[in-house]
């Protein structure tokens, strides 16, 4: 019993490898579906044609994998950009816990951060699910419109530079300041924190993510790729510069994909 009180009262730690273990869940997931999606006849587990003149013909019931897999891919990705916000959250409500003031589980807080980017999931899912019934995904899931792509390419990068992106980037990257102007007491309090720096989170990154429309929704390099951007854009002290100098890749990316010859 006092081993498992000791574990308990390092909370940082039991938080963090919480957070380690979900993030390489999902991960491992990633990697697996990857895998699996290169292999024949894998199109019958989401009940999707993916060759042929059906091609386009994905029925309702596809929607349901479609939103576990960018579940999963989000909690892959965003987890590990999260882990200061979080890991700051179970500090204050150990300090609080300290001075016998009401604790509240640092669980409901990542829950209300998982709950709106499972919304945000179940959007790119649908969106997902349109574009392959439009003709616009090749059967690998990549853009097979250059006017798409160059249009996504030139949205993400113009995104990078608004005001929202940047106001959402200050909350993200300031965890503590986020905690002690957004405070609420109780569980329900700690919920709608966690949804209120999950809307932040995804403010900040959500046209980034549509950019695996582009560049490959299962494609595990940049997958990591665009993971790595979102957490150096929050955590590096320049990571605002980071944000729009890439921002000025993507719109001249985009640029390139509009005008090149067909």
């Amino acid at each position: 019993m006092s081993t498992l009180v000791a574990v308990l009262r390092r909370d940082r730690a039991v938080v963090a490898l919480a957070l380690t273990f979900l993030a390489a869940l999902g991960w491992w997931y990633l990697v697996e579906e990857a895998r699996r999606m290169s292999m024949p006849g894998v199109a019958e587990s989401f009940g999707m044609k993916m060759s042929g003149p059906e091609m386009n013909g994905w029925p309702l019931s596809s929607l349901w994998p479609l939103f576990f897999m960018w579940t999963l891919m989000m909690v892959a990705m965003m987890l590990p950009s999260a882990a200061p916000m979080i890991l700051t959250f179970a500090t204050v409500t150990r300090n609080r816990r300290r001075l016998q003031r009401p604790y509240t589980p640092v669980a409901i807080f990542v829950a209300g951060y998982l709950f709106v980017w499972s919304g945000f999931s179940a959007l790119a899912a649908t969106g997902q699910w349109l574009l392959h019934r439009a003709s616009l995904l090749s059967p690998m899931m990549v853009s097979s419109s250059a006017i798409l792509g160059g249009l996504l390419l030139l949205a993400a990068g113009l995104f990078q530079f608004s005001p929202l992106k940047q106001s959402c980037l200050t909350h993200c990257r300031s965890p503590l300041t986020f905690i002690m102007a957004h405070w609420r007491e109780g569980g329900r309090g700690a919920f709608l924190m966690g949804l209120e720096h999950g809307g932040f989170c995804t403010g900040c990154c959500w046209a980034l993510m549509y950019l695996l429309f582009v560049l490959g929704v299962m494609n595990i390099f940049w997958i990591a790729v665009l993971s790595l951007i979102v957490a150096l854009e929050k955590i590096l002290p320049l990571g605002r510069w980071l944000s729009l100098t890439f921002g000025l890749a993507l719109i001249f990316w985009g640029g390139w994909v509009l005008t090149r010859p067909p």
